[in-house]
């Protein structure tokens, strides 16, 4: 028998905001990804066809809902061209949270996990609009890593390190900065 939405909700962001889990945030291991896989990957599916959109009522539900699409697929599928499919989808409950400002009843990591999505996006105008929503929140260091990814997709339209994973030919300039010290992998 399936669990209630609220429940579901509950159990993403408590398991996500966990100390356990904080620390994988950025640095994942393969037991953390098959852990979100075996847990999550029907949820994550469901929400991919607009199916949890039911979820997007409350700021909880909200910001459960932009996990589930941004991050965990990120996880769940890591280096596969799907890993990314949820990214869109999730700009567009974020921005739907936002005009309801959902956001203003956000801690501050939840509130930087709202507004990821942006960081997350190959379009300059998505890449403003992360810095200007980590700036008016107060967010330093989320407001730090969103300057470092728009200058890389100002440099190059995109982001370098996904080209391999999404079939991309990566141009020479992009190649040099890959192999650099500054290269960001992903």
């Amino acid at each position: 028998m399936a669990l209630p939405a609220s429940e579901i909700i509950n159990d993403i962001l408590t398991l996500w905001f966990s100390e356990r889990v904080k620390p994988l945030w950025y640095n994942s291991t393969p037991e953390f990804d098959q852990e979100l896989r075996d847990k999550y990957l029907d949820t994550y599916q469901a929400a991919l066809k607009g199916e949890l959109s039911a979820w997007e009522e409350t700021p909880q539900g909200a910001l459960a809902l932009v996990i589930c699409l941004d991050q965990f697929p990120l996880n769940m599928l890591r280096n596969q061209a799907e890993s990314f499919a949820g990214e869109a989808p999730s700009r567009q409950v974020a921005a739907r949270a936002i005009v309801k400002g959902f956001d203003q009843n956000l801690e501050g990591a939840q509130k930087a996990f709202l507004y990821l999505p942006y960081m997350h996006s190959e379009d300059m105008t998505d890449q403003d609009r992360v810095l200007e929503l980590f700036s008016k929140a107060g967010l330093e260091d989320n407001l730090k890593w969103a300057s470092h990814h728009r200058d890389i997709v100002k440099r190059f339209g995109r982001f370098p390190h996904r080209n391999a994973i999404l079939g991309r030919q990566s141009t020479p300039e992009e190649i040099a900065y890959l192999e650099s010290d500054e290269g960001f992998k992903g």
